[in-house]
């Protein structure tokens, strides 16, 4: 049977994004810089956490590893939906969009998990302030950082190995621009109870319940800082999780329009407009909101580069 299932497809056609032929050079290179500046942005925040010792802490530890995976997480999709813009094609191999779709699934899991890392730091050192050393200890960051890639990697396994076990024998153009598992699920000829409903379960322990650790962490910081109601800790709060909380309104903000919010047959163009929010958009606003917001980023940068001053 599963020689059967993959045989019955050896490509796909991605359509691509909802736009005019003549529109496509104009879209590809905004695209290409859009990609570019994700890479290279994400890139400086780690390099900048890795030159600078006073960025040696817990929080910054965890931003590493989420620029890191915004990184691999665009590179998924992008350079795929450039290529076929770029070279007018539009077909992905069968082996090309499982692969794709097991790293769009990882990547998108691990950004979850690594945020409420993340929001668990800034409840502790906000909360806890005379125990932050203690109870963000290396080996606990180590730990949740493991933790996250093994869950993710996990999540992806079964979604991937579910959806291997499907035929597509109606077709194998997706309404896409890249090979989205609930596009898949639509072309499938087969039937994906099975995959809903994994979908569902799994969609509570990557989605749902860090999302949930991630509203109680901020509600217990809020609490924390009314019941000390000076403006230096209220500021010092602001300025600590500002970024933090940016980027998971735009994460998961992208997440509940995509999937959460009842979509009909008519309504692709839309879901295909969020992915593109979600997959390209949002990892290339990351670096700048962590260094426009975030004076110790800024501080190291001005660090860099006056050394690189200097010995030129």
């Amino acid at each position: 049977m599963g020689k059967d299932n993959q045989s019955s497809v050896s490509e796909f056609l991605l359509l691509g994004l909802p736009i005019q032929p003549e529109e496509q050079g104009m879209y590809c290179a905004l695209f290409l810089a859009m990609y570019l500046t994700t890479v290279l942005g994400n890139l400086l925040i780690i390099l900048l956490i890795r030159l600078d010792s006073r960025l040696h802490t817990p929080m910054y530890f965890f931003l590493s590893h989420l620029a890191l995976t915004d990184v691999c997480f665009s590179s998924v999709t992008a350079p795929k939906m450039l290529m076929n813009m770029l070279m007018q094609t539009q077909s992905i191999s069968y082996a090309g969009c499982i692969s794709q779709a097991y790293f769009f699934l990882m990547l998108g899991a691990l950004d979850s998990f690594l945020l409420t890392s993340m929001a668990y730091d800034r409840y502790v050192a906000i909360c806890h302030p005379l125990h932050y050393t203690t109870m963000m200890r290396q080996s606990l960051c180590f730990l949740l950082v493991v933790v996250s890639w093994v869950l993710s990697s996990a999540i992806a396994l079964v979604h991937t190995l579910l959806l291997a076990r499907l035929s597509f024998l109606r077709g194998n153009t997706l309404h896409h621009f890249f090979c989205d598992l609930s596009a898949l699920l639509k072309l499938s000829s087969s039937d994906t109870t099975i995959n809903k409903l994994v979908i569902l379960t799994v969609g509570v322990v990557a989605i749902t319940l860090p999302f949930m650790c991630i509203l109680v962490s901020y509600g217990h910081i809020g609490v924390s800082v009314l019941r000390g109601p000076s403006i230096e800790g209220i500021c010092k709060a602001l300025s600590t999780c500002g970024s933090h909380l940016s980027v998971v309104s735009l994460y998961y903000g992208a997440i509940i329009a995509l999937y959460f919010v009842p979509s009909s047959d008519s309504s692709t163009d839309k879901d295909v407009v969020v992915s593109v929010l979600y997959t390209v958009v949002t990892p290339m606003l990351n670096p700048f909101i962590y260094s426009l917001r975030n004076r110790d980023m800024k501080g190291a940068l001005g660090n860099i580069l006056r050394r690189a001053a200097f010995s030129g």
